[in-house]
């Protein structure tokens, strides 16, 4: 080898290291922030603080949760959409990416455009609860008396267009029964209702009502998934009784559409890796929370499936945001 191509070379071999380092160096020295479009202290910003937590310490980086609430959503996906796509911002959301298009007139965003898919974090199903001054102890039961007694029942949400509110109306949609709905600004005061006999039932999210249905003080009467949950193993699927129920609530990581792929990819293969590390599943194991993991394939195909089913209930009903 003359020393022309030697010093090529050995130019060639020095310069591997610095760009693996390059390549791998990402998110290090990123200040990263995770936009949660909700307040502090519900599930989606919980569930968004243990993913924080784990892929900082994966990534030897700060991960700021950036809680951006208001409109249902909106105000903190939109602000995601319009973030530079640096790889610096990601979307930890929840059901309303699939349901907030059919809800709202015009929207800021466009879930599909303005959005790659990253991975699905976590799925949370919900319970039917009943206080216990209504005279049901099960489904079918709950079915015959909503139909012996036809708009006499009441159902609680934690607000239109949630997951509980939407499990209600599938509810009413599959079984006939006729139901009044009572929006309330989150589960707790709905909850509260429901145990003072004001409100009938809930299809609640498991983590809010499961200490209470064990206390005894709320009745357990279904899960909303298709098969029984690991967390409340006691409690049969409305399914059951009502063929084809299945809801959960669900939540996953999304980045503005033009951040570049490795980023996008490399962000994919982490969440997957931290959701299948023992403490991370111990902290979501608490909050009643499976975790998942997911491709981005996966989970744009699974967002298609969630905007179609929600999208012709929402409309069936006549639903629209307040």
């Amino acid at each position: 080898m003359d020393r022309r191509s030697f010093s090529a070379s050995l130019a060639a071999s020095l310069m591997l290291p610095a760009m693996a380092r390059g390549q791998t160096a990402w998110p290090q020295g990123r200040n990263i922030r995770l936009i949660v479009p909700f307040a502090a202290g519900g599930a989606t910003d919980i569930i968004a603080r243990i993913m924080a937590d784990k892929l900082g310490q994966m990534w030897n980086c700060s991960i700021v949760v950036d809680n951006k609430g208001g409109a249902g959503g909106n105000i903190g996906t939109e602000a995601a959409a319009r973030a530079e796509p640096n790889g610096e911002t990601f979307l930890l959301v929840s059901v309303g990416l699939a349901t907030n298009p059919y809800l709202y007139p015009k929207l800021g965003y466009d879930p599909v455009g303005d959005f790659a898919p990253v991975s699905l974090v976590a799925m949370v199903p919900n319970m039917l609860i009943a206080g216990q001054h209504l005279p049901v102890k099960n489904v079918a039961e709950l079915i015959a008396y909503g139909k012996a007694n036809p708009g006499k029942l009441t159902y609680a949400s934690s607000g239109v267009g949630t997951s509980i509110h939407l499990s209600g109306e599938l509810f009413k949609k599959l079984t006939g029964v006729e139901m009044t709905h009572v929006p309330y600004r989150g589960s707790a005061p709905a909850i509260a209702d429901i145990m003072g006999g004001r409100v009938d039932i809930m299809f609640d999210n498991i983590t809010s009502s499961l200490q209470q249905v064990r206390g005894g003080t709320l009745k357990g009467l279904a899960i909303t998934t298709a098969k029984r949950s690991p967390f409340a193993p006691e409690l049969p699927p409305v399914a059951d009784a009502v063929p084809g129920y299945d809801v959960s609530s669900w939540f996953a990581l999304f980045a503005p559409r033009k951040t570049p792929p490795e980023m996008v990819a490399r962000m994919a293969a982490d969440t997957k890796a931290a959701l299948a590390d023992p403490g991370v599943k111990g902290r979501l194991d608490a909050l009643a929370a499976e975790s998942v993991g997911s491709t981005q394939a996966e989970l744009a195909a699974f967002l298609a499936k969630e905007s179609e089913t929600w999208g012709k209930l929402i409309k069936d009903q006549g639903i629209r945001a307040e």
